[in-house]
C-alpha cells in the first residue's frame, strides 16, 4: 500500500485537536460554553507594558510610580536597597535590586520584558546646613542655601546612565515594532498559545508539534498526502482579548528552515473554520532569514480557495495566527516546494512592524546643562547650579554626556530638562522649550506626570526640551497640544 491510498486514521488525535482548539464538529467554538461553566482554553488576557523606573525613591521617580499605575502600566523599580524601598514605595510595586553605577547590577532581572524606561536618577544634592527646617526649605525651592555633592557626578550622570542605556538597548533600540512572540524567552503562556492542526481533521495522517529549545519554537513533523490529506501546521489559540496592530504596516518573522515553503495566516474573525489571510514564503535551508509579510499583500482564504470581494483585514482586532506546510498554494495550485516527508521550521520571533514609535526612554536631566562655558552667558543672571557648577563636580556637563548617551543609543527617547524643581502641588500650565535659555520652576508632580504621558506621544519621541510653570495658550491637559508646540520652537 503507497502513501497516496489510505492508511489508518487517528481518530484519539483528531479528538484531541479539536479539544485542544475548543470546538464542536459542526458547530464550530465552544468558548460561549466554557465561559458558562467557567473555563476557557483562550490565552491569557494581555499584560500591560512593564516599564523600569530608576531612580524610583527620588523625588519625582516616587511620583513617576504612582502616575503610571493609575495608567494602567506595570512597574518595576531598581532600586539599591528595596528594604528600605519597600517601605518608602509600599507592597504593591515590582522591586529589583540593581545600581547604574554597577553594570554587572544590571542583570536580566532588572532588564527582562521592560517595554519603557523613565531614568529619574540624579547625583545626590543636599544643603550644607543640615537641619530639618533648612532642608524642607532646600527641597521647595523656597530659598537659597549652599549646595554640596554627596556622590560622583561623571559615575552617576554619565558612566551610570550609559550603563542604564546599554542595558536596555537591545530590547529597547527597534523602533516601531511590536514583539507579538518571542521564542527566545520559554514560558507557561507561550507552551499553552500553540498547538498542533493538521490534516488528521480532514481523515489525513500527517503529524506535527511545535515545541521550545534552543532559544527558538521547533515547528516540527512529518507531512503525508495519505487518504487525501498534504497539510501540517500549528495555530494559536483565539486571543482574549484580540491584539491590536492598529497603525503596524505588516507582520515580521524570524525563522530558519528546510528551504520548502510556508504558509503564515493571521485571522480577524474568531470563527473556528472563518477567513484567514495567508501569505507564502520560500525559506532557505538551515539559514536564518527575516520574513517581512506586509497586510496589503494578505490573500483573503476560505479553506485554501482565495475569496473575492472580501474586505481587508480588520488589524484592530486579530483573533489567531497559524503557520502551515502544504502541498496546496490557492485554488488547487500545487506548492512548487512542497515533498511529503520530515520537515522542520525554527521560529525565533513573530512581531509587527512599521508602527507609530513612541519614546521608550524617558530621561529627566536638567535645565542648564549646556550654559556653563557658553559665550555670552552671564553668570549673575544664572540658577545656582550653573553659577556653582564646577564647585559641585561638574554635574551639569556630566549630565549633559548622559544625555548623549541617550540620543546616540538607538532608542526611541525623549529628554526632559526641568527648571528649578519644587514640591508645590501640580496641575499647572506648562511652557516647553529648546535651545536652553528659560529659566523658571516647575513641580515634581508635573514633571512625573509630563514623563508619563511622553510614553504615549510620538509627537514626543527624540526631542531635548526645557520645561517651566507658566501662562500658556494650551490647556493643561492637552498634552498632543503641548508636545506638538515644539515643532513650533526653534531649537
Amino acid at each position: 500500500m503507497t502513501e497516496k491510498n489510505t492508511a489508518q486514521w487517528d481518530a484519539g488525535r483528531f479528538v484531541k485537536t479539536l479539544a485542544y482548539f475548543g470546538v464542536i464538529p459542526f458547530i464550530g467554538s465552544i468558548s460561549w460554553l466554557q465561559q458558562l461553566f467557567g473555563s476557557s482554553n483562550s490565552s491569557k488576557k494581555a499584560t500591560p507594558k512593564l516599564v523600569l523606573v530608576a531612580g524610583a525613591t527620588g523625588g519625582v521617580g516616587k511620583r513617576v510610580i504612582k502616575r503610571l499605575q493609575q495608567r494602567g502600566y506595570r512597574v518595576r523599580c531598581l532600586v539599591r536597597d528595596a528594604k528600605k524601598a519597600k517601605e518608602m514605595l509600599g507592597k504593591n510595586v515590582e522591586l529589583v535590586e540593581g545600581d547604574i553605577t554597577l553594570p554587572a547590577t544590571l542583570t536580566p532581572l532588572v532588564t527582562n520584558n521592560v517595554a519603557a524606561v523613565i531614568c529619574c536618577t540624579g547625583t545626590k544634592v543636599q544643603p550644607v546646613e543640615g537641619d530639618t527646617p533648612t532642608r524642607e526649605k532646600y527641597y521647595q525651592g523656597i530659598k537659597f542655601y549652599m549646595p554640596e555633592v554627596v556622590d560622583v557626578p561623571e559615575i552617576v550622570e554619565y558612566q551610570g546612565l550609559n550603563n542604564l542605556v546599554q542595558a536596555v538597548r537591545s530590547q529597547l533600540s527597534q523602533a516601531g515594532k511590536k514583539t507579538i512572540f518571542d521564542f527566545t524567552k520559554p514560558s507557561e503562556d507561550l507552551k499553552e498559545t500553540w498547538g498542533a492542526l493538521d490534516d488528521i481533521v480532514m481523515g489525513g495522517t500527517s503529524e506535527s508539534s511545535i515545541r521550545l529549545a534552543d532559544n527558538s519554537g521547533l515547528f516540527a513533523g512529518n507531512v503525508s498526502v495519505a487518504n487525501s490529506g498534504g497539510f501540517v501546521s500549528v495555530r494559536t489559540r483565539n486571543f482574549d482579548p484580540p491584539i491590536d496592530l492598529t497603525g503596524f504596516s505588516g507582520i515580521e518573522l524570524r525563522v530558519k528552515g528546510d528551504g520548502k515553503r510556508y504558509k503564515f495566516i493571521i485571522r480577524s474573525d474568531a470563527k473556528w473554520d472563518g477567513i484567514g489571510y495567508c501569505y507564502s514564503f520560500d525559506t532557505v535551508y538551515n539559514i536564518w532569514i527575516t520574513v517581512r509579510i506586509p497586510f496589503d499583500e494578505l490573500i483573503p482564504v476560505f479553506r485554501a480557495k482565495t475569496v473575492k470581494d472580501c474586505p481587508k483585514l480588520d488589524t484592530s482586532s486579530i483573533s489567531s495566527l497559524q503557520l502551515m506546510l502544504s502541498k496546496f498554494e490557492y485554488d488547487g495550485a500545487l506548492n512548487p516546494k512542497f515533498s511529503p516527508g520530515t520537515f522542520q521550521l525554527q521560529l525565533e520571533s513573530i512581531s509587527a512592524y512599521g508602527g507609530q514609535v513612541l519614546p521608550k526612554f524617558v530621561m529627566v536631566s536638567s535645565a542648564g546643562v549646556t550654559r556653563p562655558g557658553r559665550p555670552g552667558i552671564n553668570l549673575e543672571e544664572e540658577p545656582p547650579a550653573v553659577r556653582m557648577n564646577d564647585m559641585l563636580g561638574g554635574i551639569l556637563t556630566w549630565k549633559l554626556k548622559g544625555e548623549d548617551c541617550v540620543r546616540s543609543s538607538g532608542i526611541p527617547y525623549t529628554i526632559v530638562r526641568p527648571c528649578a524643581l519644587t514640591e508645590e502641588p501640580g496641575g499647572k500650565a506648562l511652557i516647553l522649550d529648546k535651545g536652553d535659555n528659560i529659566k523658571g520652576k516647575v513641580s515634581r508632580e508635573d514633571i512625573a506626570e509630563l514623563c508619563v504621558r511622553a510614553l504615549e506621544q510620538p509627537l514626543a519621541c527624540n526631542e531635548t526640551f526645557e520645561v517651566k510653570e507658566g501662562e500658556n495658550e494650551i490647556a493643561v491637559g492637552d498634552w498632543q497640544g503641548l508636545f506638538g508646540s515644539l515643532n513650533l520652537v526653534r531649537t
